[in-house]
């Protein structure tokens, strides 16, 4: 970070490294490099917009999220949009009501695009991919469903270092379809949750997805300010007085593959 920040203030022709070439730097690192030279068409900046708006609204209404740090439709990497959520301080694990927040905050994009456009588009397939990781982990790794706190699926490490290790199913047929039932349900709470907040506050959407249209990246203290404002509420994390703290990103330890808080595409 420090490395980058102090190349992109040399670009600048600067003698001090400044906050602002900080702030460049971390966007970078986090989210990639932009894609000046991608030109999209008016329709798919609309869908990226309201797209991102919905990830930023689901998450900002939500108790158990990190704090909205920015909301972007520069193209970044392999991404038409971002939303990136900043933790206030280093955690190294995660409670289930955070899993469960992570898996509605990733279907918001989804929910705007079928409340506002005539046809939904894969833009939304990384987030469905990360969801449904997301619940399956619940079930299988981390104990947090229905079927109880057990374990499905057993890893052994392949002959070859470098690659990811394999999954050895251990279970009858019938637990198997009790997973996918599981997965299956977990993931549509998080996305019965993003319906009902974006549903409920149409008008914030518009405006979230007008504003970013106009000025292209918004920060969390402009999404936070649009929201009181057109709501009266309050949906800064800092001020949350009841805000519980998550108990329960990927170290090779008991904690892998714990969710983090990943850029949202």
């Amino acid at each position: 970070l420090v490395n980058e920040a102090a190349l992109v203030a040399a670009r600048r022709n600067k003698k001090k490294v400044e906050l602002v070439d900080f702030e460049f730097a971390k966007d970078k690192v986090l989210m990639g490099v932009e894609r000046k030279t991608l030109v999209m068409n008016d329709q798919e900046k609309v869908v990226t917009a309201f797209h991102e708006a919905g990830h930023a609204l689901v998450a900002t209404m939500l108790k158990n999220s990190e704090p909205l740090h920015k909301v972007t439709i520069i193209p970044r990497g392999r991404a038409l949009g971002l939303t990136l959520q900043l933790p206030t301080e280093d955690k190294y694990t995660y409670g289930k009501r955070y899993v469960e927040t992570q898996i509605a905050i990733l279907m918001g994009g989804r929910v705007a695009e079928e409340l506002t456009q005539e046809d939904i588009t894969t833009g939304a397939g990384n987030d469905l991919e990360r969801a449904t990781d997301l619940a399956r982990r619940m079930v299988c790794e981390w104990g947090m469903s229905r079927l109880g706190p057990l374990a499905y699926g057993s890893k052994e490490e392949p002959v070859f270092l470098g690659r990811e290790f394999a999954q050895r199913a251990d279970y009858s047929p019938d637990t198997a379809e009790q997973i996918d039932r599981e997965v299956q349900r977990l993931v549509n709470e998080g996305y019965q949750k993003a319906v009902a907040i974006l549903t409920e506050h149409r008008a914030v959407l518009d405006k979230i997805s007008h504003d970013l249209l106009e000025h292209e990246s918004l920060d969390g203290e402009a999404v936070y300010a649009t929201i009181e404002a057109m709501t009266g509420r309050d949906v800064r994390p800092a001020r949350r007085a009841s805000t519980p703290a998550p108990t329960v990103d990927s170290a090779k330890d008991a904690t892998a593959g714990a969710p983090g808080v990943p850029p949202v595409a």
